[in-house]
């Protein structure tokens, strides 16, 4: 469970809404229609943007806003130098039990090549390639509400303008001026709510957590590689610690 994000949007919405109440009641800031053209306008405007396929992914990519668990990298190096010692003293067969006991998949898939024989050119081009369409749907997941981060304002504008058309034809009753302009521009202050304090922050989120599965997923496939390799276990834990010094985070291609 994710606290911080937890506590960021209830600390959010309360400073939102304790700001409110110290000048005015929640009901003025209440307006239907104004929810409807901003919620309605972004996930249609999202859904015109997206195939419906990574659309109804939403669900799913927003748990992993909440819910995230990953293995430190300190922990992956460990592993793999363990692994390339008991490699070295007893043969690649020798780790063929590390397959089982591991719960990484990616991994346990590279360890099964590696005992298999698997050239070490197929194995790494197999790990390329899952490690790219990892990457690929991470991106759909935070370009998706970095979209919505887009969308949401603009709809509120959009909600603004609606209002002031409406009060605009409706001069002759200046006593209705107030209202309607307080109306059109809730419309506003509803999208900038939603792109701020929910769909670019939970983008910039997922969008850091890719990159931390990707760069775990990068000291497997070189761990690994180095292995098959038969390379020295020191030397691999030297060119894998390299990824603890500045948080250091694999090249987008």
């Amino acid at each position: 469970m994710d606290l911080a994000s937890i506590i960021g949007i209830v600390s959010g919405i309360g400073f939102i809404c304790v700001t409110i109440l110290l000048g005015s009641g929640m009901g003025l800031f209440w307006n239907l229609p104004s929810v409807m053209i901003v919620v309605g306008g972004t996930i249609a405007a999202t859904m015109i943007a997206y195939p419906l396929s990574d659309f109804l992914s939403i669900v799913k990519v927003t748990m992993k806003v909440f819910l995230f668990k990953i293995e430190k990298t300190e922990d992956i190096i460990a592993n793999l130098v363990e692994i390339s010692n008991k490699a070295r003293k007893g043969g690649l067969l020798s780790i063929e039990s590390d397959i089982a006991n591991t719960p990484d998949a990616y991994l346990a898939k590279a360890l099964q090549m590696t005992v298999d024989g698997v050239k070490t050119g197929d194995i790494a081009a197999i790990m390329q390639k899952k490690m790219a369409l990892i990457k690929k749907e991470h991106k759909t997941g935070y370009s998706l509400y970095s979209s919505m981060g887009s969308f949401a304002p603009a709809f509120g504008m959009v909600g603004t303008l609606i209002g002031l058309v409406q009060m605009l034809a409706n001069l002759d009753d200046p006593s209705t001026i107030g209202p309607k302009m307080a109306v059109a521009m809730i419309t506003t202050f509803y999208g900038s709510v939603m792109a701020n304090l929910f769909f670019i922050p939970m983008a910039t989120k997922l969008e850091g957590r890719s990159a931390e599965e990707i760069t775990n997923m990068t000291i497997i496939y070189e761990g690994v590689v180095s292995i098959r390799e038969g390379e020295h276990p020191r030397l691999m834990e030297d060119k894998l610690n390299v990824y603890l010094g500045a948080g250091a985070k694999p090249k987008e291609e």
